[in-house]
């Protein structure tokens, strides 16, 4: 079975402060349950593998500061296992 493949993103969407403090929450509860979990971002829904690896990137520049959470991960095709329970960010 081959998935749908999507075409390249790259967006960066700015949320109230109580829609990120929900987003966040929703999120650390499904890291420390190490399950998969779906997010929304800017309208498109993406799910997260329970393997998903979590960074904190910090960047100065001579104006500003920055600092990035990041999770990355591989498109492997066991990625996409269906009745698998997920959490929605």
């Amino acid at each position: 079975m081959t998935g749908v493949s999507k075409g390249e993103r790259d967006v960066e969407k700015i949320y109230a402060v109580k829609d990120s403090v929900a987003k966040l929450r929703r999120l650390a509860d499904a890291l420390e349950a190490e399950t998969p979990f779906r997010i929304q971002v800017a309208g498109e829904r993406i799910r997260v593998p329970k393997h998903a690896e979590f960074s904190i990137e910090h960047e100065r520049g001579e104006d500003a500061e920055e600092i990035e959470l990041q999770l990355t991960w591989s498109l492997r095709a066991d990625d996409a296992v269906d009745g698998e329970s997920l959490t929605e960010v």
